[in-house]
């Protein structure tokens, strides 16, 4: 298989701010902390009490009426919540003032899966049992995904391009490499761009439960999340939120500000196989991965961090470290977050981007979580038990969803 890269020259993308909301913590050092201890955020969740799967990793401490203003949250679902309050962060990690800023050049792109899940089956629930009048009219500016976006947007005055994208658990790596389309034609000079996910409904989990995507592991929840491993038997699902802010790297310069790192190369691509396995062969995840490669102008013998898709599944892990080989190598230390963090579905392609970029910030590769006999057919160099400290000038990050849709990003040192 051969991709001729278009390009004669890299168009990198410098990260000058990060926000992230997750089951890690709210903030980047409490979340970087966390996934390179190694320890996994997975434990017994009320809300789900009676399931099948009763356990999730849910944002701790999270209060979005101190955060927001209690009247505001009131008018949002938890998904929104995240996302404002991620890209809150993001700004001001970022150093920009949203009151000076010509926010008519600024673009918001989020990804997400399944909006507002919570609200809309609160509603439901109060249609079926109290009837119509009974209905929120709220529902409307709750539940559908583009809200995600606007309200970013609302909070943070950015007029410019606004949009949700929506490739399953690929939205995040599509959103940020839609961000950087728009920067690279000149429509906006900073996007927001990440996603969010708050979807952990009883509804949502048992269907999840009932196509055999979850661990079931109820005995001992923390070590439930377990990519590569032999003893894995599904996912953990998660929510929370993330947000990069997107400048030209030149405009980040010209500022003076401080470059994280940079997005130098997005690959896409669908399986065209299953609605939710993966293709075996690998061969649309193996299209994604050449793309972004030839996107970035690099060659697979320079990349020597992958953060994986890894989502502890026994079809998905087999299948992604055989087309890491065949593509990469065996050189790269690869991770997989979602040991420490769960699968945030929608959102964990953006989680992922922004441990991806602090570890290349960092020199740093995160262990994987839970990782204690590793898969005989999994031959790919897996970090575990400790973060590794090494040179990385070049890193990538996988993200597949559900339809076939797959996603990776290559990220570089400034």
């Amino acid at each position: 298989m051969t991709i001729t890269a278009r390009r004669t020259q890299r168009f990198d993308v410098a990260v000058t701010g990060l926000g992230l909301v997750t089951p890690a913590g709210t903030g980047v050092e409490a979340n970087w902390d966390l996934v390179t201890s190694g320890r996994s955020t997975a434990t017994r969740d009320p809300n789900l009490e009676g399931l099948t799967v009763d356990f999730s990793c849910r944002v701790p401490d999270f209060d979005p009426a101190a955060l927001l203003g209690a009247r505001r949250a009131w008018r949002m679902d938890r998904v929104n919540q995240l996302a404002v309050a991620a890209a809150r962060q993001a700004v001001a990690d970022a150093g920009l003032d949203t009151s000076t800023w010509d926010g008519a050049r600024v673009g918001v792109v989020m990804g997400n899966s399944l909006g507002g899940a919570a609200s809309y089956e609160r509603e439901h629930d109060t249609f079926r049992d109290e009837g119509e009048d009974f209905v929120s009219p709220f529902l409307m500016v709750k539940s559908p995904v583009n809200m995600i976006a606007g309200y970013v947007a609302i909070d943070l005055k950015a007029g410019g391009p606004n949009m949700v994208v929506s490739t399953a658990c690929a939205s995040g790596p599509t959103a940020i490499g839609t961000a950087r389309h728009l920067l690279e034609s000149g429509m906006c000079d900073i996007v927001l761009a990440g996603g969010s996910e708050a979807s952990l409904t009883r509804t949502t989990i048992a269907a999840m439960q009932r196509m055999g995507a979850l661990s079931t592991r109820t005995d001992a929840p923390e070590a439930a999340s377990r990519p590569f491993d032999a003893d894995r038997d599904g996912f953990v699902a998660a929510e929370g939120a993330a947000v990069l802010v997107l400048e030209r790297a030149d405009d980040a310069r010209a500022r003076r500000a401080r470059v994280r790192a940079n997005i130098s190369g997005y690959g896409a691509s669908a399986d065209g196989y299953h609605p939710s396995a993966p293709d075996p062969s690998g061969a649309g995840v193996e299209r994604a991965i050449r793309a972004a490669y030839a996107d970035a102008l690099v060659e697979p013998r320079d990349i020597v961090h992958i953060n994986a898709h890894g989502t502890s599944t026994p079809l998905n892990d087999v299948t992604e470290s055989r087309v890491i080989r065949r593509v990469v190598g065996d050189h790269p230390a690869v991770t997989s977050t979602k040991g420490a963090v769960g699968h945030l579905l929608g959102a964990a392609g953006a989680v992922e981007a922004a441990y991806t970029v602090l570890a290349v910030q960092h020199q740093t590769v995160p262990p994987t979580a839970n990782l204690d006999a590793q898969d005989p057919e999994i031959e790919v160099d897996v970090v575990t038990k400790e973060a590794r400290p090494m040179r990385i000038e070049a890193a990538a990050t996988h993200s597949f969803g559900f339809g076939g849709q797959n996603g990776v990003l290559v990220v570089t040192a400034p």
